[in-house]
């Protein structure tokens, strides 16, 4: 058996998943939280070995704990330590190679690329666009290589999928020189949920990738809809950053421009004030105080004036940008929904395609409802699109793309 070990460093987080190459099954997988703070809760679960032990155990062994870890290289320590104690045994069976997820890419990188000194350099540099992302992610990948020295790293950015955006999609109409100096453009984000999901969903229907129009829906606390033809992405929500495009938890998405210009004037905010407000005030939470989307439709129940507002801004928004992909594509064949929101709000995503009936798509209510786990129909039977729920699986998809890569 072969593994690799898959790395997804957030700001304060460490999320990592120990995939078998050969059958594709998640070994373990664990999550350290508020790296950096007084306590952070540790969680490491171990997968039964085989489809026997799983049935004898139903359940999978988690193990938690909470303690003071202070940057990315002791979450590591601990990490292994998890592994030491709980198993699998790196030691006994290292990982073949480390695959880590990098959000920003730019224009540089556009497949899985080999991890040197010079590519992590290039991350760095790729930081001003991604701020918040490519620093952790960093972080990780050096964490990582200091402990796996005599392995392949290997990074998987989430803009790569996008990289086959038109020119047409992918350019503001800004002054061009500007925009080349400074490399203003849209990159997308989510590509590798985005590329897992319709993939997934082909094979679950038994067509050819090549033959289908699909949008994506990747609906979690951060949001974004893609819209693939043939396999390639041609058209997506985030922009230059991952601020563009839908209503999210706490991103504001699409708005005016002369908002932040309106704002700078009147309310004298500052560039730092303004990026706070629209990345971390904004959506649901600016809205109406929640960015859960849980919370939202529970204040909607309950008559709640600013939840059934922004329940029905975000609603507007999605369906927005549905019609305008529809428009894209010349048609649609198939609907995905996936991540938090989109694997689990039937509401959202029955009200999100409401009005799409012109273009052929029908949900059934009881199929829509109905809590299943994995890849899912929820389009009625005369429906002439299908519309899917294909739970996103981004470790699996880093794995892969590691394993072709080597």
């Amino acid at each position: 058996m072969s593994a690799i070990l898959v790395i997804n460093s957030g700001s304060s987080s460490l999320k990592y998943s120990l995939m078998d190459v050969d059958t594709e099954n998640e070994l373990a997988s664990g999550l350290i939280e508020r790296i950096g703070q007084d306590a952070s809760p540790v969680s490491h679960t171990v997968r039964p070995d085989t489809e026997a032990d799983a049935v004898a155990t139903m359940l999978d062994a988690t193990y938690r704990t909470e303690q003071p870890i202070a940057d990315h290289h002791d979450a590591f320590a601990v990490m292994l330590a998890q592994f030491a104690a709980h198993g699998p045994s790196l030691d006994e069976q290292p990982p073949v190679a480390v695959g880590h997820r990098v959000v920003h890419g730019g224009a540089r990188f556009f497949a899985p690329t080999l991890i040197d000194d010079d590519v992590e350099r290039q991350i760095d540099e790729l930081a001003v666009l991604a701020p918040l992302h490519n620093p952790a992610n960093l972080a990780g990948i050096r964490a990582a290589r200091t402990a796996f020295t005599d392995v392949p790293h290997v990074a998987v950015f989430d803009t790569a999928f996008h990289q086959t955006l038109p020119p047409a999609a992918y350019t503001y109409a800004i002054d061009a020189e500007l925009a080349a100096e400074h490399r203003v453009r849209r990159y997308g984000f989510h590509g590798t949920s985005h590329q897992y999901v319709s993939e997934k969903a082909a094979a679950f229907l038994g067509r050819d990738l090549a033959d289908l129009r699909q949008i994506v829906f990747h609906l979690g606390n951060g949001a974004s809809v893609t819209a693939i033809d043939g396999g390639r992405s041609v058209e997506t929500s985030m922009g230059l950053t991952p601020l563009e495009g839908l209503v999210m938890g706490t991103r504001s998405g699409d708005l005016d421009p002369a908002v932040l210009v309106h704002l700078s004037r009147r309310a004298d905010l500052s560039i730092d004030d303004l990026d706070a407000l629209l990345n971390s005030r904004s959506g649901l939470l600016g809205l109406a105080g929640r960015s859960d989307m849980r919370d939202i439709l529970a204040g909607v129940d309950a008559g709640d004036a600013s939840a059934m507002l922004a329940f029905d801004v975000y609603i507007h928004r999605l369906r927005a940008y549905a019609g305008a992909y529809i428009a894209q594509l010349g048609g649609v064949d198939v609907v995905s929904f996936t991540a938090g929101v989109g694997e689990n709000a039937a509401r959202v995503r029955s009200e999100a395609l409401a009005t799409l009936g012109f273009a052929g798509v029908e949900v059934d209510p009881t199929r829509n409802e109905a809590r299943d786990r994995g890849v899912r129909v929820i389009s009625s039977d005369t429906s002439r699109v299908k519309v899917l729920v294909v739970p996103t699986n981004e470790e699996l998809q880093i794995a892969r793309q590691t394993a072709e890569l080597l």
